[in-house]
């Protein structure tokens, strides 16, 4: 199971974040257990069984999407509902003849993908999503290009060539103002990747990938949300609306002086806050705090649980904090968005809750020393919240 401790061993623990995270590449062969993690059988499920529209699942060849007619037919229901339905013959060919297959956010469909989501999520501190990708020939299904996010590989089976280039601009954006050139010289690397696997990449990496060594390959690509600066300075005058300055208008039409005036105002606001050395520090906790997760229903308990202590429950959230108020008594449980201060008893319970893990009401009544219904009580109120779910009902 890839949670957080075992991507941390995989990549490097403290010596990955500090060193090597957002600056250079690294590649870790055979570090990763995948048994149970994603498989060819997994996948010919998935497609059977869900109705897939592009882009989420899509072939693509020489860095071009191959359209969907080719390999599928609009079917219609007795409803009128239309969908597109795989033509097993047609989508072989299409593999055969070169095209690497896609499918993006496997996390949502398949638990074991998501279970590693969401440990790569709690290890990087952010939002993570995993696509799917298969090839089978030596054609390039993307040609040479670069990703605006980080990029954690996990390679499943065969092997796949992986050629890298530096940045050609340092850290490139989705929203940016020019494009990074092509590289001119030749790669800093050129990689095969077996099973087990484990290839990190930085943002604005030019990459080229094929499946040149006689083996259909299937590899898990872990795609990571970039925070940039311009990401902090919204979240700045997102905390700085409180000001009388930021809230007043602006004086478009106000004589020069008035104009300084309030642009002086504006930037001594900024410019105090911006020299709070811990910023940096609340910004990343008021990110782990406010990310919504994954909004999962806990049915059938729609009026609060019952007190069983075999019913099974879990953050739905990958990140969140326990905060110990010590003069009130109380500790703050911060996630999904709201905080809930509760009784200082509560706060082992809400610590294992805080592990992602999967567990029990009675586990979390023991670790507390509460009973099962006070327990039962506390966990309600967190799912109102969206912030925990069941995941085993016990019914």
């Amino acid at each position: 199971m890839l949670d957080a401790a075992t991507w941390a061993g995989c990549l490097g623990g403290d010596r990955f974040l500090t060193q090597t995270h957002h600056r250079s590449y690294a590649h870790f062969p055979g570090v990763a257990d995948t048994a149970g993690l994603f498989s060819w059988d997994d996948l010919n499920r998935i497609i059977a069984t869900q109705r897939l529209e592009p882009p989420r699942l899509r072939l693509s060849v020489d860095g071009e999407m191959v359209p969907l007619y080719r390999y599928a037919i609009p079917t219609t229901n007795r409803r009128a509902v239309t969908w597109s339905r795989i033509q097993p013959s047609d989508f072989h060919a299409q593999l055969r003849d070169g095209a690497s297959l896609v499918l993006d956010a496997a996390e949502k469909i398949h638990p074991a993908v998501g279970a590693a989501a969401e440990g790569l999520e709690r290890f990087l501190g952010t939002s993570v999503q995993a696509n799917v990708y298969a090839s089978w020939t030596e054609r390039e299904g993307f040609g040479r290009h670069w990703d605006d996010h980080d990029v954690v590989v996990v390679q499943l089976h065969g092997s796949k060539r992986w050629r890298l280039w530096g940045t050609t601009r340092e850290a490139p954006t989705f929203r940016d103002v020019e494009s990074p050139e092509e590289p001119e010289s030749d790669p800093v690397a050129d990689l095969v990747l077996s099973p087990g696997d484990v290839l990190y990449l930085p943002r604005g990496w030019w990459h080229s990938v094929t499946a040149d060594q006689g083996t259909e390959s299937l590899h898990l690509t872990f795609g990571t949300v970039p925070h940039t600066g311009a990401d902090l300075m919204l979240w700045v005058v997102d905390q700085l609306r409180a000001s009388l300055a930021l809230r007043r208008d602006i004086p478009r039409f106000g004589s020069l002086a008035e104009q300084s005036d309030f642009t002086d105002a504006v930037r001594r606001e900024v410019a105090d806050m911006m020299a709070d050395p811990r910023l940096v520090e609340r910004w990343a906790q008021s990110l782990d705090t406010t990310d919504l997760g994954h909004a999962i229903p806990s049915l059938p308990y729609v009026d609060g649980l019952p007190a069983r202590g075999e019913i099974t429950v879990k953050l739905t959230t990958p990140r969140g904090r326990l905060t110990a108020n010590r003069e009130q008594g109380t500790v703050t449980f911060s996630a999904a968005g709201t905080a809930w201060d509760f009784a200082e008893p509560a706060a082992p319970a809400l610590g294992t809750l805080l592990t992602n893990q999967p567990t029990t009401l009675g586990e979390l009544a023991d670790s507390a020393g509460l009973e099962v219904k006070e327990v039962a009580e506390l966990v309600s109120v967190l799912i109102d919240g969206h912030a925990v779910a069941v995941v085993g009902t016990a019914l």
